[in-house]
């Protein structure tokens, strides 16, 4: 059986020739990209399922209100749970 030498070395030092930092480079570019997709993706199963994006809220309220301090994340929680559901049963008519 014949063995592909493509991997040898042939006396040359693969930790100095600058290729595993480049390999590392790509591979945390990757890493970075499908854990900002894997965050993207809950995010949005979160709202289509009705639960509030508590950092979403925080972001905001410091970029478009600076005076104002957020509240914290249970009273948000129990803020949002209430505006969604605690106007009873809902009604037709």
């Amino acid at each position: 059986m014949l063995r592909s030498n493509r991997w040898r070395t042939e006396g040359r030092s693969v930790v100095g020739s600058g290729r595993q930092g480049r390999a590392t480079g790509v591979l945390h570019t990757g890493v970075r990209r499908l854990v900002d997709a894997w965050r993207s993706v809950a995010r949005s199963a979160r709202l289509a399922v009705g639960i509030p994006d508590y950092d979403a809220y925080v972001a905001h309220l410091h970029h478009r209100h600076p005076g104002r301090a957020p509240m914290d994340r249970d009273t948000f929680f129990r803020e949002r749970m209430q505006a969604r559901y605690g106007r009873g049963r809902p009604r037709c008519c």
